[in-house]
């Protein structure tokens, strides 16, 4: 039996924003949530913005999936998303991202015998962290 990956799921204030963060930043779209499912929860007096996502538009990549639910301080998150910037130089797309809303925190670089691997750690919107990485050299 094979597995695949269903949804990378977030923790987070605003589900929507996260979504359209994170669909800007992969080039994915945002799904939107289908307008009867919004329509009941208008009526039971729920909030909307409960949940988002976002594709990736070949079907190749993840779904991600935002769902608004209280962080707790000081919580360890041991999972995060490693980018690779296909094509682009580090400093650009970092750039790009921090437009888009992200935080840069610190850029890190690793040699393992002749490879060197450069990345940039950085917070989405919401301070979850995930790390740009650009190609090593040799």
């Amino acid at each position: 039996m094979a597995l695949s990956i269903a949804n990378v799921t977030f923790a987070c204030e605003d589900p929507a924003a996260l979504a359209g963060f994170w669909a800007a930043a992969l080039g994915y779209d945002e799904e939107p949530t289908p307008p009867e499912v919004l329509q009941e929860m208008q009526a039971r007096g729920e909030d909307p913005n409960q949940a988002a996502a976002a594709s990736d538009p070949t079907g190749r990549g993840p779904r991600l999936f935002f769902e608004k639910k209280t962080k707790r301080q000081g919580e360890l998150v041991p999972i995060h998303l490693d980018l690779f910037a296909c094509g682009a130089d580090l400093e650009t797309e970092a750039t790009r991202l921090v437009a888009l809303g992200a935080v840069r925190v610190e850029r890190r670089s690793q040699t393992l015998g002749d490879f060197t691997a450069e990345w940039i750690v950085m917070k989405d919107p919401e301070g979850n962290g995930f790390c740009l990485q650009g190609g090593g050299s040799e």
